[in-house]
């Protein structure tokens, strides 16, 4: 439920953004909440079946180069900070954060090493989408300190 509603989040943000590599961001956000629900729904069913999760290299894959791919300073740039994406960039910060912590805790529960490795993948991959949202919203603070000629330090 919790990537279902990521993933309708960043789809609805998508379809609103004005700027295109905006969109961009969270269209690629999108997908990676599709890419877990997928995830999900297929050890759901390996479990029910056999009672095991599906072990391997699914756990293997490269989260963190999504975040340096879509950064630019483009985007960077184009997302106003009093904008609609700024607000958005903010409520996804939150709902990353809870992501990781469900995440995280249900790794340390967890009994079986192949859930086990499931859940620290999941919270990997949204601590990844995490710095990202957090890197910009940080470039955004530091150009409206720029603009309006303040540094807090």
């Amino acid at each position: 439920m919790l990537e279902r509603r990521g993933k309708a989040f960043y789809k609805n943000i998508a379809e609103k953004a004005e700027n295109k590599a905006v969109q961009d961001v969270f269209d690629m956000l999108a997908k990676e909440e599709q890419k877990h629900i997928q995830t999900l729904s297929e050890q759901f069913k390996a479990y029910r079946k056999d009672k095991k999760f599906i072990p391997g290299d699914l756990y293997q894959k490269d989260t963190g180069s999504v975040a340096s791919k879509v950064l630019t300073r483009e985007i960077k740039e184009k997302i106003s900070a009093a904008g609609f994406e700024a607000a958005a960039i903010s409520a996804g910060i939150a709902m990353e954060e809870r992501a990781i912590q469900l995440y995280a805790k249900s790794a340390q529960t967890a009994s079986d090493l192949e859930a086990k490795a499931l859940y620290e993948w999941l919270a990997t991959w949204e601590r990844d989408h995490l710095n990202m949202l957090v890197d910009i919203d940080k470039a955004l603070k530091e150009k409206i300190w720029f603009d309006n000629k303040f540094w807090p330090f």
